[in-house]
């Protein structure tokens, strides 16, 4: 159902861009549009708590962006409802008054707060790129060129989208809004940065061809077939948790711990390159997590690089200053528990 329904809305998107020519401020309309539809099918009501966090963090971004209070609200702001979504699992309308209490039956089929996690850190993200570029920060455009392989051959690499300014009329409500909502990488990720997000919403990424993009849909259509075949075959999950493990002896239990690590590795590269594809479809290249096979990985920081490999850059480049770096840590581990 998932593949139809992103199939229609990236159908809907290419044939409106065609016909109408339209670059970022018309696609991210578009965009906007299809997704809160989209949303309203998984949130239902609660469409309304996401909206409304989401516009007041534009606000204190563009109040507090040239100010050197900028990362102490930033984070504050987020960490205070990242928190809060927690504590009280999604809030209830009944909270704002009786008689918004009906609205608690139309909540749709996905709790809203669990997917607001990688909302709160496309938040933080637009909120330093409208920062830094208020803040006059210059790429290095050509010394980068000369040194990324990708830009010499005439293509765009993420990097250069990443860290380059963009113009101001770029850091618009509507961007803003299409780029936490985006559709394909709303419930998982993988997580991109605003100025990438923005550059390929405006002229869509020329990294990968049609076909390319084609031979990475059979990849993944290869890698379903084998973890269908690991599931009929092998019964690392069912020893796992069916308790027969303890009766096992220690070698045993090594391989199928070992079979469960490489199962859970392979159901989240299906995951994310899932959702990955039909962005890159629509012409959005986001970061690719698990860059690396879990078995290539030998010490604990090349496992963490390579398995969340978008948040891992979300987090390295979100801590260029010393507030950002203490509360990034911190954002980490709520983000892990």
């Amino acid at each position: 159902i998932l593949t139809v329904v992103f199939g229609a809305f990236t159908l809907i998107a290419a044939t409106l861009r065609k016909v109408y020519h339209l670059k970022a401020r018309g696609m991210s309309i578009v965009w906007l549009l299809i997704s809160v539809i989209y949303l309203v099918y998984l949130h239902g009501a609660c469409i309304f708590f996401i909206l409304s966090i989401a516009s007041v963090n534009y606000l204190l971004v563009k109040m507090f962006a040239t100010t050197k209070y900028f990362s102490f609200v930033l984070w504050t702001f987020n960490l205070f409802f990242l928190t809060c979504n927690r504590v009280y699992g999604g809030y209830s309308f009944s909270y704002f008054g009786q008689h918004l209490a009906y609205l608690d039956s139309f909540r749709g089929t996905f709790r809203w707060h669990i997917c607001f996690n990688f909302v709160t850190l496309r938040m933080i993200s637009f909120g330093y790129d409208y920062h830094w570029a208020q803040q006059g920060f210059r790429f290095d455009q050509e010394k980068h060129t000369q040194r990324c392989s990708v830009c010499k051959s005439g293509r765009t690499c993420y990097l250069f989208l990443q860290e380059r300014s963009l113009d101001r009329n770029k850091y618009s409500y509507s961007i803003y809004l299409c780029y936490l909502l985006y559709a394909p990488l709303y419930i998982a990720g993988p997580i991109i940065s605003f100025n990438a997000f923005a550059s390929q919403i405006d002229v869509p990424q020329n990294t990968y061809s049609i076909k390319g993009v084609t031979l990475y849909g059979l990849r993944w259509v290869f890698s379903l077939s084998i973890i269908e075949l690991m599931t009929h075959l092998f019964y690392y999950n069912a020893f796992a948790l069916s308790g027969l493990w303890k009766h096992l002896s220690a070698v045993d239990i090594f391989i199928i711990g070992y079979g469960v690590l490489n199962f859970m590795w392979l159901k989240f590269l299906l995951i994310w390159r899932y959702f990955r594809f039909w962005s890159l479809l629509n012409g959005i290249e986001a970061p690719e997590n698990m860059p690396k096979c879990i078995n290539n990985c030998h010490n604990l920081e090349s496992f963490w690089k390579s398995w969340h490999a978008s948040y891992n850059k979300w987090l390295v480049r979100r801590c260029k200053d010393k507030t950002a770096k203490c509360v990034g840590y911190i954002h980490l581990c709520c983000c892990m528990a």
